[in-house]
């Protein structure tokens, strides 16, 4: 369960006019659509169905019963679509103070950055590969989800190194895509400092202890699994460098798109 104190719950409530039993413009459709969207959350569901079952109660439901990472996650997505959410007669500015909760659930998350785990191609296997490393996380269970979160990341750079020309046999364990990924970076400047570039080296040799840990103390196979401080010290290295990876190809891809776009209006002779 979210651990969201009174006094923020009433900021919430408040910002979402929750004392008529409504949460914002939501009809039940919208509402029951933009939480499943979300969260993969069915709010219908009888577990949610708390005293009269609105919107409203619904919501504080889902407060009580899911994750930190959970709510926070969902009460991001609601304050991003904010305008869009809030648009009628009475419609509030966006509250800042309630930003600050948001902040605080996803800093207080058993990994931070989970929200990083998600596909980087579009494969409907790969989404629901993505989805269960997160649940594993949402459940506070990290030592359930060892192998499911080195398949991901193995498929994750298999697909990076794919798209930026770098051979990928099948065979090729998940230490060396890395390390050839790094690579990349550095040939193409794409990291700038000297410090930077040795914690992604050291990623290599951290990967292929992932290997041993994958095939040894995972549900993989009939193995001890490795304890829950130790596989939450797993998640988060490997989460926050995938956040990092995420925002370098980002960047990567802006300047791409600039530049080709300078390309064209070069061609244009006047």
């Amino acid at each position: 369960m979210s651990d969201l104190t009174n006094m923020e719950k009433r900021k919430l409530e408040r910002a979402f006019g929750m004392d008529s039993g409504y949460v914002l413009d939501f009809s039940n459709r919208t509402f029951e659509d933009f939480i499943l969207d979300c969260l993969g959350i069915e709010i219908y569901d009888e577990k949610y169905d708390y005293a009269s079952g609105s919107k409203a109660n619904r919501l504080r439901a889902l407060w009580n019963l899911e994750s930190n990472y959970s709510v926070g996650k969902l009460l991001d997505e609601i304050f991003t679509n904010w305008d869009e959410l809030n648009r009628g007669y009475d419609k509030k500015p966006l509250p800042e103070e309630c930003l600050k909760i948001v902040q605080r659930l996803k800093a207080s998350a058993p990994v931070p950055d989970i929200g990083a785990v998600k596909p980087n191609i579009d494969d409907k296997d790969f989404e629901v590969l993505a989805k269960s490393v997160r649940e594993s996380i949402d459940r506070n269970e990290p030592e359930i989800g060892l192998d499911r979160l080195h398949t991901f990341v193995t498929k994750y750079f298999r697909v990076l190194c794919e798209k930026h020309g770098i051979t990928t046999e099948w065979d090729k364990p998940l230490h060396s895509l890395v390390g050839e990924y790094v690579k990349f970076l550095k040939k193409e400047e794409l990291i700038e400092s000297a410090m930077t570039e040795r914690i992604l080296k050291s990623s290599i040799s951290v990967m292929e202890a992932f290997n041993k840990v994958r095939n040894q103390q995972s549900h993989a196979h009939d193995n001890t699994v490795l304890n829950y401080n130790e596989s939450l010290l797993i998640f988060g290295h490997v989460t926050s460098s995938i956040r990092f990876i995420e925002a370098i190809e980002k960047a990567n891809n802006r300047n791409s798109s600039v530049t080709k776009s300078e390309s064209i209006f070069d061609d244009i002779p006047f």
